[in-house]
């Protein structure tokens, strides 16, 4: 009777049930002369250069965590539960698991934990704590006991002036404990860095210099004044505010009095058994940022400010402690100079916050696309823990005022002067500031794209994009007043707006469950339903379409290693590299929260057929094209099933970009019925699953085609050199190419002309001419880097050729004679255009075969993803516009200004992109 109450229970969705106890992994003898090396544990900055030796065997390493793996079977159960969470009519939609909860079904056994945590014992390490989930073990020790229990060496390293503790080599453990450890946090004390920027004290709020913002000031702004007035305001809600400092709670009490908030203390709480950091002058204005502007947007809501001598163990110990359902931390540090053990940590402790119901905010730094700001990583590089799949990424927009009246000339009683909301652009004060100073964000190397995001202007990298939302972040245009230190200073960074998006998640919080929307706050990962409101509820976000994060380090001493590369990305239309989503419109964004939450997004598609051949014989290729395409921008994925006198033919799979996607297959006549017929593709990836269909008519045998096509020679279409990209034009030159000459007389281009169709990769390639001798098609965009082939069909005779496509092939348009096209010769200063092809990926994305509408604005053209430079005579040229223009295809105008300090005559010209030069043009300079 016992089992079937329980398993009526489970059927029921009435609690969370488990199976049975976890398996014990730990089974064989604990050898310490037989071990395993856990890789990714040397810090990119402890190197030999730095290596100032061997530390102090007494030196204390505090609160190491020994973190554990899962099995494959709880990895992927562990996955699938996530996303059941947060798919409604799923017995598992927001159902938030306790601690124990998630230990039972997804941490380690008792006896796995006892036995680690004796091992760790017996050479001498103090365990501390034991995680609540049983994912992990921190313990105490002296370097010399670390040394030995891990089999590593703790060196002293001098990094920027300061000096700093780390593992030399990678530690190791005993074979016994193979696939049971995932990796250790804390073998060194590089610490994430907070993502904050300090402009000016502040003496006045408005005045002759400039505006700087105050609590009422962002409730105007974004829209929160409304959900105040019905009382949403943070009541009874909690959320923790992670840091590694002590902090004086008067200042905190000083901001609240100061701008007639209501007077609510935040609770610190030291993370037990942890060293306390005492008060951090580098960390305390980080920490008053944090909790006055938390407080700001979740006034009434209890703050618990959980903090140690490291951030990410005040994480830790909030998230398995299930201390509240929001999170939020101001730190990060690039990808490429934190551990790989750590990210992969960062991300389970993640995933089990989710899995309880936590939300958790990180900033996805100041640095701008070259998030690691230095010498040794000047390129392109994301910011972590925000570009984990399982935290929300914050970026930073700046308010752009243009001619429009947003300010009073006074202050209020409340010290605020904003009259509505302020137009936005992207964050980037680094030529102002002298240095990078703008919204992080870009795609991220550790993380493969989550399947959840998707939606216009999403990048088609396989790669976790941030930032995910934005906020202002100037602090030179507004910046945020800060009391920290008795003294009232400006602030900006991203740092600033990701506290305000947790206290905008705590407001969420309290809404739905007022509402009766929910039983009990948690939202866990919001990112699946931010990418889905966006689509459905565009009025909730604020869509910054302007403005960029494009940066550019200064080497300093290592000249040598370092080129001073700019690098970042373009804001555009829907989803973008610099301020993700955009900003929101608090109000309509938590409103419209939960009907959106009810609502699927649309995900209905259009299907056209299109094939090069109609008549074929037995021995005639046939290309059969199917387009397909998504509504909102939305690319389709999937499969096309083709069948032809009802049976089946194939289903090739979906490749595209901006909305737009194909299915190439290619059969013989032989493959289907003599007679007329009719071949129809399916596509059920859509919610009105579309298809289309074409009429074929097959003779018994032999061939009906004519011509036999070869090809000699491929070139890039504009230099004719041998350069390709993805989305460059390719001409492939030859003979019985086409049966005659047709040029493509609208966009998009199509995929078959008189005949003839193309394929590169076994990927349709839309034509833009075919003749006899001659094909210019584009190379598609999903074209990856590396050896290719082009396959040209001309009426069921196909022939092919070999090539290598490159990430980037600029090749400049010019006439027969070597120069630019359309203007020849200019004097210096004059501003003239050029046009090239090969530039690569673009942004905001564009479909193959596709161009930008009449009706876009310039400032929303798709650009190059990677940085241009044109030079003259060797002189760099000021760029004034770059973009590809409505109605081509493949192509990219750049307006530049001749420089004044060259000579006159035939001088070169060259266009970099990404480093990579074209083949030179000429431009005759008259004066």
């Amino acid at each position: 009777m016992l089992f079937r109450m329980f398993g009526g229970l489970c059927a029921a969705g009435l609690i969370v049930c488990i199976a049975s106890a976890q398996t014990t992994r730990i089974t064989g003898r604990i050898d310490n002369t037989q071990r395993i090396t856990l890789r990714g544990h040397l810090h990119p900055k402890a190197i030999a250069a730095n290596d100032q030796g061997r530390v102090s065997p007494s030196l204390s390493l505090s609160y190491v965590t020994v973190n554990l793996t899962q099995t494959a079977a709880q990895q992927a159960d562990l996955q699938q539960f996530l996303v059941n969470q947060q798919t409604e009519g799923s017995p598992d939609y927001h159902r938030w698991l306790t601690p124990e909860q998630y230990a039972d079904r997804f941490g380690g056994s008792q006896q796995d934990i006892d036995t680690l945590s004796g091992w760790l014992q017996s050479n001498g390490l103090k365990v501390v704590a034991v995680a609540r989930g049983r994912n992990w073990i921190a313990f105490d020790g002296m370097a010399a006991q670390v040394e030995t229990a891990f089999q590593t060496e703790i060196h002293h390293y001098m990094v920027d002036g300061e000096l700093h503790f780390a593992n030399s080599t990678e530690p190791s453990v005993p074979a016994a404990f193979d696939s049971t450890i995932q990796g250790i946090h804390g073998l060194n004390d590089f610490r994430m860095k907070p993502s904050n920027l300090k402009k000016k004290s502040a003496p006045d709020y408005t005045s002759s210099q400039g505006n700087f913002i105050a609590p009422n000031d962002l409730a105007t702004i974004y829209d929160i004044n409304p959900l105040y007035s019905s009382g949403t305001n943070g009541s009874g809600q909690t959320m923790v505010v992670a840091g590694q400092t002590d902090v004086n709670l008067s200042d905190i009490e000083t901001f609240r009095t100061r701008f007639n908030l209501p007077a609510n203390d935040p609770k610190p709480m030291l993370v037990p058994s942890s060293r306390d950091p005492g008060v951090s002058q580098n960390d305390l204005p980080e920490a008053d940022l944090d909790l006055e502007w938390a407080g700001a947007v979740a006034r009434n809501a209890t703050i618990l400010y959980v903090y140690g001598t490291d951030v990410m163990t005040a994480v830790q110990y909030a998230i398995d402690q299930n201390l509240a359902p929001v999170v939020t931390e101001s730190y990060g540090s690039c990808e490429p100079e934190t551990l790989s053990s750590d990210m992969n940590t960062f991300r389970s402790w993640a995933q089990q916050g989710n899995a309880q119901g936590i939300t958790w905010f990180a900033p996805s730094g100041d640095n701008g696309g070259a998030d690691c700001d230095d010498d040794q990583n000047p390129g392109l590089a994301v910011d972590t823990p925000a570009s984990v799949p399982e935290v929300t990424g914050v970026g930073g927009t700046e308010f752009n005022e243009g001619s429009g009246v947003f300010w009073n000339a006074t202050n209020d009683p409340n010290s605020a002067s904003v009259l509505s909301y302020i137009p936005e652009t992207t964050w980037n004060d680094s030529v102002a500031d002298g240095t990078p100073s703008a919204s992080g964000g870009g795609k991220s190397i550790m993380f493969s794209k989550p399947t959840w995001q998707t939606g216009p202007g999403v990048p088609a990298d396989n790669a976790r994009d941030v930032p995910d939302v934005s906020l202002n972040a100037s602090a030179d245009h507004d910046g945020y007043m800060v009391y920290t230190g008795g003294q009232l200073q400006i602030y900006g960074g991203t740092s600033v707006p990701t506290p305000m998006f947790g206290g905008i998640a705590t407001l969420l919080n309290q809404y739905l469950v007022s509402s009766g929307t929910q039983s009990s706050p948690g939202l866990g990962n919001i990112n699946p339903h931010l990418y889905a409101l966006a689509q459905t509820n565009p009025g909730a976000f604020h869509d910054v379409t302007t403005g960029n994060n494009i940066v550019t380090v200064n080497c300093g001493r290592r000249r040598g290693i370092c080129s001073n590369p700019a690098v970042g990305y373009n804001a555009g239309v829907a989803y973008d590299q610099a301020t993700g989503l955009g900003s929101i419109d608090v109000n309509n964004f938590i409103t419209g929260w939960s009907g959106a939450a009810k609502t699927t997004p649309s995900n209905a598609a259009s299907m056209t057929l299109l094939s090069n051949l109609n008549t074929l014989g037995g021995s005639d290729v046939m290309y059969l094209v199917a387009t397909v395409t998504g509504t909102g921008g939305v690319t389709p994925t999937g499969s096309v099933t083709f069948e032809g006198n009802g049976s089946s033919l194939g289903t090739p799979s979906l490749v595209g970009s901006a909305g737009v996607a194909t299915a190439t297959l290619s059969i013989t006549g032989n493959e289907l019925q003599a007679g007329s017929g009719t071949i129809t593709a399916s596509y059920s990836g859509g919610s009105n699953s579309p298809s289309a269909s074409v009429n074929v008519t097959v003779s018994s045998s032999g061939s009906v085609s004519n011509a036999t096509p070869s090809i000699s020679a491929l070139a890039n279409a504009a230099s004719y050199k041998q350069a390709f990209a993805p989305g460059g034009i390719l001409a492939v030159f030859g003979s019985g190419l086409a049966p005659s000459p047709q040029t493509a007389g609208s966009v998009p281009l199509p995929m078959s002309m008189a005949g003839v169709a193309a394929l590169v990769n076994g990927v349709a390639a839309p034509l833009y001419y075919v003749g006899p001798g001659l094909v210019n098609v584009q190379i598609p965009y999903q074209t990856t880097a590396g050896p290719a082939t082009v396959s040209i069909n001309n009426n069921g005779k196909v022939a092919t050729q070999s090539f290598t496509v490159a990430a980037v092939a600029p090749g400049i348009f010019m006439d027969a004679n070597g120069a630019v096209v359309p203007t020849t010769s200019a004097s210096r200063g004059q501003q003239i255009a050029i046009y090239i092809t090969g530039a690569g990926a673009v942004s905001p994305a564009v479909s193959t075969g596709g161009a930008p509408a009449s009706s876009t604005a310039l400032a929303d053209l798709p650009k190059p993803v990677q940085s241009l430079i044109v030079t003259v005579g060797g002189v760099a040229a000021t760029v004034a516009f770059l973009g590809t223009p409505p109605g081509l295809v493949g192509v990219t105008q750049i307006n530049f200004v001749v420089p004044t300090g060259i000579g006159t005559g035939a001088l070169p010209v060259v266009v970099s992109v990404g480093g990579i030069p074209s083949a030179s043009a000429t431009l005759t300079i008259t004066n």
